[in-house]
């Protein structure tokens, strides 16, 4: 297992060490999928807290919603939607303000009539909100049991949703080409902690919509 040396630069980190990764799961026909698609708004991608990064995943997450939407799977769109009081605000300043432009899905990506918008206040799109009771509503009442992830951030909204997924029993694919983050470095380990601790495979779109 590769470890960081000395104090711990950023250089010294050996990313996806093979013998940290977990073998992929085998998808059977009991596989009921749901797309989440996670904060690709305006503040993210283009305003208050934008990164170029999210431009290349743009199209990425509109393919995989795309291809949900064909194969009658449902497509979730977790996004922040804060107030003032709200605690995340002391730690980002004011984003994704309820009600404003910021705090929608930018045009290229915009929810279709039947996408359900899940406002969230905090990194996880389970905590307090009702993304699991409309998981459960999912496959005629069976219930999604396999959430697909792309959007904003690899090592944040992204990771904390897959941990809430895992301790609620859910399995879980990050698209490694519809996600990033603010730099390569939390990309790739954000990657890297959703494969090991949450079993999260990390697979290509193209890989993905096979699935279907």
């Amino acid at each position: 297992m590769s470890r960081i040396h000395g104090q711990g630069s950023a250089e010294n980190l050996v990313l996806y060490d093979p013998s940290m990764s977990v073998a992929p799961h085998v998808y059977d026909k009991d596989r009921r999928y749901a797309v989440l698609v996670v904060d690709m708004l305006y503040d993210f991608v283009y305003g208050k807290i934008k990164t170029d990064r999210a431009l290349p995943i743009i199209p990425k997450s509109g393919e995989l919603a795309d291809a949900a939407r064909s194969a009658d799977i449902p497509v979730f769109y977790p996004n922040d939607s804060h107030t003032r009081r709200d605690f995340e605000i002391q730690r980002w300043g004011e984003h994704a303000m309820r009600g404003t432009k910021g705090a929608k899905v930018i045009s290229a990506l915009r929810p279709r009539k039947k996408d359900v918008e899940i406002p969230k206040t905090t990194y996880s799109s389970f905590h307090d909100t009702r993304l699991e009771k409309e998981l459960k509503r999912a496959d005629d009442g069976k219930g999604a049991n396999t959430l697909i992830l792309a959007g904003l951030h690899a090592d944040c909204c992204v990771r904390h949703t897959c941990a809430d997924a895992f301790f609620k029993g859910y399995e879980t694919i990050v698209a490694e080409d519809a996600v990033n983050s603010f730099t390569e470095l939390q990309y790739r380990t954000g990657l890297q902690y959703v494969k090991f601790w949450y079993l999260t495979d990390v697979l290509p779109t193209k890989k993905i919509v096979k699935l279907f």
